[in-house]
């Protein structure tokens, strides 16, 4: 089927804040696990986006941990230090190599940091409570909750870190708030036993959030010359019994939208068919967020979307803009193929063979190798393993 390049996917897009978009099509943030030993940005990596950005509207870049013990992947890049800004540059110089705007998503692992990669392997979260295992943490490590003078020091190295990706020449941030790392952490009723300011009911649960929007807003307010946006990244809900519900994440949105974000970004199983676990009638999750938004701000979502047609249907559940993750790390070319009616040729999984023509970061590789979802061996096209989510 090929797509109309007059399709919305195609259309600019302004932010308020006076930046646009030449079109709708955001580059999802994905870990590649390809930074150097000395967490600085490496050359695989450099020549990753570089390879993927040319067409895209907007860029956001995988995660950076702000502080030393907040580091949640192995080969991930750093940010906590001004010792990095030199690889932070050069990651900025090539997410914008194609022209587009780029954004760097900033956060702290909380409770699924990597011990071995974590000063003294001291873990700490919002509570002291054992980790259950992940995609990528094997669990069984207890947590040590953080301190009130901790929680402050971490809000003040989110802030360093904003400053650093201003003078490093990116056009944004994205506070990473999904995915049970340390803010959702804080936000979680299941993560969270806090019983001090910083726990316990709804409104001391988002306290340590939108403490860090408000340090974040800061430091923008205070450093930037230039058009900078801030986003903000959620998970709508947690799978565990008495976890986060989309009430929850309503409340949340609102105070996020009072405070300043300039985006909701929804982290989503999938895009067009996740619904709340609770689901009283068929609407999905992105629908349901973009109505609760309600224009406040502009919403992106990702999860699964792969072929132009299906972000042609995410834009029409009400967002403004779609994320494509996986899609771009199998076709570096997703955009120029979709917008020269070509779209019939994106694959939706890896070719074997193809590996060395798409830059693909060596460590990235071996991490889509062992998870065995997403790629085919050599040109036939059985997959092998169970599907992986975008």
């Amino acid at each position: 089927m090929l797509m109309e390049t007059t399709s919305k996917i195609f259309e600019p897009f302004a932010f308020a804040k006076g930046l646009t978009l030449r079109n709708r099509v955001v580059m999802a943030p994905m870990t590649t696990w390809s930074a150097n030993g000395d967490g600085t940005v490496s050359d695989e990596e450099v020549s990753y986006y570089r390879r993927r950005v040319k067409g895209v509207g907007l860029v956001v870049t995988g995660c950076t941990h702000v502080t030393p013990n907040g580091i949640g992947f192995t080969g991930e890049f750093a940010s906590y230090d001004d010792s990095f800004m030199p690889s932070l540059r050069r990651l900025a110089e090539s997410a914008k190599s194609g022209g587009a705007p780029a954004i760097l998503q900033i956060f702290h692992a909380g409770n699924k940091a990597v011990p071995e990669l974590v000063p003294k392997k001291d873990v700490v979260s919002a509570s002291a409570l054992e980790v259950p295992p992940g995609p990528f943490n094997p669990g069984g490590v207890t947590t040590r909750a953080l301190s009130h003078d901790e929680i402050l020091d971490v809000i003040s190295a989110f802030g360093r870190a904003t400053r650093r990706a201003i003078e490093a020449g990116f056009d944004g941030v994205e506070l990473h708030g999904a995915h049970g790392f340390l803010i959702q952490n804080f936000f979680s009723p299941v993560y969270n036993q806090r019983n001090d300011e910083w726990g316990g009911a709804l409104e001391n649960r988002m306290r340590f959030p939108l403490a860090v929007v408000l340090e974040v807003k800061r430091i923008i307010d205070t450093y930037a010359t230039r058009p900078f946006l801030l986003g903000y990244r959620i998970s709508p809900e947690e799978p565990e019994s008495g976890g986060l519900r989309i009430e929850d994440t309503y409340g949340l949105i609102d105070r996020l939208i009072d405070c300043g974000v300039d985006y909701i970004h929804a982290s989503l199983s999938s895009v067009l068919d996740a619904k709340p676990v609770e689901a009283s009638d068929d609407r999905m999750i992105a629908e349901l967020i973009a109505a609760r938004v309600a224009g406040r701000v502009p919403v992106l979502a990702a999860g699964q979307v792969r072929t132009p047609q299906q972000a042609e249907r995410a834009l029409d559940l009400g967002l403004s803009l779609v994320a494509v993750g996986q899609g771009l790390v199998i076709n570096p070319d997703w955009v120029e193929l979709s917008k020269s009616g070509n779209g019939d040729l994106i694959e939706t999984e890896i070719r074997t063979t193809t590996v060395p023509k798409i830059a693909l970061p060596t460590k990235l590789w071996g991490v889509i190798e062992a998870a065995g979802g997403w790629f085919k061996i050599n040109d036939d096209h059985a997959a092998h393993g169970r599907k992986a989510n975008a």
